[in-house]
């Protein structure tokens, strides 16, 4: 006596297909679609779950504010495409301008970026130069001041928002050096926004905040400087 056939066998299953056929219904493999679509090892199914956790990171990193930012610079964009290809490479992005002109638009596009690239690696901060200096003052926790500042000199990527808009002192500068010169040694991918200009004989700029021993080493650090021009898009402006 012939085996009864098991529902779900590969003989039911064409004999079935062929019923449907006959009738004119066609019948997808989806089991076939899923293999190929999440195949564990497949290149690039890695490096889908790797965008998908680096842009966790990401989210979890941005405000609401700029949950849509998208690098449209062509210098933002190519310094991105830098970082995601070697992240001990492409230095330090400076983007300034005066208010409202969409830097921190840029800075959160381009750190998406990478993110969406699909990173080996990807840890994030990105923090306002108000609030930075806020947590790096001396506080009746022993210790926390320091960890914070191994903390933000250590990550991979930083992104200091606004640097120049803090009252200038000697604490500020001292800091602000100890920070830049461990991600300047360490050759760490830093971004960073101002409204002043990295250099302006006629008026305030960059290096008078930073002071003469992190300009020097900004200089060397910054590898796209993007100067942005225009209006507040805060009051209906655009920039350039």
């Amino acid at each position: 006596m012939a085996e009864p056939e098991r529902v779900g066998s590969a003989r039911s299953m064409r004999r079935l297909e062929r019923i449907l056929a006959a009738k004119g219904i066609q019948v997808s493999d989806s089991t076939a679609d899923d293999s190929r679509e999440e195949n564990p090892g497949d290149r690039e199914w890695h490096r889908r779950a790797r965008a998908e956790y680096a842009l966790n990171r990401w989210r979890t990193a941005t405000p609401p504010r700029f949950s849509n930012a998208e690098a449209t610079i062509p210098e933002v964009i190519a310094w991105a495409d830098r970082a995601l290809a070697d992240d001990s490479d492409p230095g330090a992005l400076l983007l300034t301008g005066l208010t409202g002109t969409g830097k921190t638009h840029q800075a959160y596009g381009a750190l998406r970026r990478i993110a969406a690239g699909g990173p080996d690696r990807f840890e994030l901060i990105a923090v306002n130069s108000a609030d930075m200096y806020g947590s790096l003052r001396p506080s009746q926790v022993m210790g926390a001041a320091e960890r914070e500042l191994r903390k933000l000199s250590e990550v991979q990527y930083l992104l200091i928002d606004d640097l120049g808009t803090a009252k200038t002192s000697e604490w500020t500068e001292e800091v602000t050096y100890r920070l830049i010169n461990f991600r300047y040694n360490h050759c760490l991918p830093t971004i960073i926004t101002s409204n002043l200009p990295a250099r302006d004989d006629n008026g305030p700029d960059l290096t008078d905040f930073v002071g003469a021993r992190v300009a020097s080493r900004l200089a060397e650090m910054v590898t796209s400087l993007v100067p942005m021009i225009g209006a507040d898009r805060r009051r209906g402006g655009r920039a350039a």
